[in-house]
């Protein structure tokens, strides 16, 4: 793989970046109405790759909170065309990493010595790459040890990063009204949160602990010592990304027991521990030789609050969610409806969410789920598709809800797709047997 020897970290040369892309989308589009002149009968195919293919070629030498917004967006298979998801999802595990010149010069700079000062062994040629960080080789005292290393700038760069994506996400999500700025600061702080490796090592080191008993899962060791706020080094763990675990994988009851103990992680979380590990993507997750599920990255954990947990999964599990009053009560609870709604808009976000809800938490309200089921998921894309198409829905302001959904749905949809990946069938309730065998604290 190519490497990149420097990275722009500056405000103007980040834009610039982003502008050249710009003209190079626009030119695809002129070539693409060209040809359509030609033949009326053309698809948006080619345009689609072109178009995503000079998206992720310049996301991915800016690295750092662009390219965790495609990473993000990889994970929506059904907002964004094929053509995107498939390039987009590049940037969970297989970018050009840093140069080895560069590796040593910026671990150097954040630990004030040499990786070879530290290790043992020291590999400058990076095994993995991903949005904010690469991911090393090195030895210490006979042990193999996995070092990360966050690229340069990446940290500084956040708030100018969003500041130009905004105006982009304004018109894509439909963000309108005063508050709309509560969800762009949640996705600040979040990744303000991922580039703080020492608050990684406190995260990882406690998810580590409090979920230990949880059969068939892993964790890495952490090692404070050869960490820093931007360098953090655990065990290395043997094993395949989750991703290639799923397509090598020919066997319905190790799908299973995978599926099953990645469930029963992310429920036990939410339920016991009121918080959760908000970036289920497969580069996060390996599976070992003895069928075992590796957890290996919590820079983005999410505080569930007791005040957005509790009305939310009332909506889910309650009898009462067919009653109109105690649905809208919810809805209020969760800043879905707002007092100032009018009454059009009241009924028509009431009748949109209780639609919503109905499909979307179906797993959450079963005994047990089979996750190859592709006719759900094509629900929940023709769902998408037809809000997408929605003129009232365009006409109204659909800045709604908590600024916790973001990430709660996006955890969500997340764990779906993997387990969707797996083919697994898994059995919803199951996680609360651990609640009760959970260690004290």
């Amino acid at each position: 793989m190519n490497t990149i020897d420097s990275i722009p970290t500056g405000k103007i040369n980040r834009a610039a970046k982003l502008v050249q892309t710009g003209v190079k989308i626009g030119g695809n589009y002129l070539k693409y109405f060209g040809e359509k002149f030609v033949n009326p009968e053309l698809d948006k195919e080619k345009l689609n790759e072109a178009n995503a293919t000079d998206i992720y070629d310049g996301l991915k030498s800016l690295k750092g909170s662009a390219l965790k917004a495609a990473q993000m967006l990889s994970m929506e298979k059904n907002i964004l065309p094929a053509a995107y998801v498939e390039k987009f999802s590049l940037s969970q595990f297989s970018v050009p990493p840093l140069s080895a010149p560069l590796v040593d010069k910026t671990f150097k700079a954040y630990f004030g010595k040499s990786p070879r000062e530290i290790f043992d062994k020291f590999d400058s040629n990076a095994i993995n790459a991903a949005s904010i960080g690469q991911v090393h080789s090195a030895y210490k005292n006979g042990k193999r040890l996995a070092v990360k290393i966050q690229y340069p700038g990446v940290a500084d760069s956040i708030s100018s990063d969003l500041a130009i994506v905004k105006p982009i996400a304004i018109r894509m999500f439909n963000l309108k009204g005063a508050d709309s700025e509560k969800y762009f600061k949640e996705v600040e702080n979040k990744l303000k949160e991922e580039t703080n490796y020492l608050l990684e090592l406190e995260q990882s080191t406690e998810i580590s602990e409090e979920c230990k008993h949880i059969p068939n899962l892993l964790f890495p060791k952490y090692y404070a010592e050869y960490s820093s706020d931007r360098i953090l080094t655990m065990d290395w763990m043997e094993g395949v990304h989750l991703n290639e675990f799923s397509r090598q994988n020919n066997d319905l009851k190790k799908a299973n027991k995978i599926g099953q103990t990645l469930w029963n992680f992310y429920m036990f979380q939410i339920h016991e521990l009121r918080k959760v590990h908000a970036d289920p993507h497969p580069g996060n997750f390996l599976v070992n030789k003895a069928g075992n599920l590796i957890a290996i990255d919590f820079g983005c954990m999410k505080e569930v609050p007791e005040d957005f947990y509790r009305p939310y999964f009332e909506l889910v599990v309650s009898d009462q969610a067919n009653d109109q009053l105690f649905f809208e009560s919810k809805l209020e609870e969760l800043e879905i409806l707002k007092p100032e709604d009018t009454k059009t808009e009241k009924v028509f976000f009431t009748n949109l969410f209780h639609e919503m809800l109905e499909l979307f938490t179906l797993p959450l309200r079963s005994e047990s789920f089979d996750f190859s089921d592709k006719k759900f998921f094509t629900r929940i894309a023709e769902l998408g598709e037809s809000f997408a198409k929605n003129p009232e829905l365009r006409k109204l302001n659909g800045n709604r809800g908590s600024k916790h959904f973001l990430y709660i749905n996006r955890t969500f949809f997340g764990l779906f797709n993997l387990l969707h990946e797996l083919e697994a069938n898994i059995e919803i309730n199951n996680y609360k047997y651990l609640l009760d065998a959970a260690p004290a604290f």
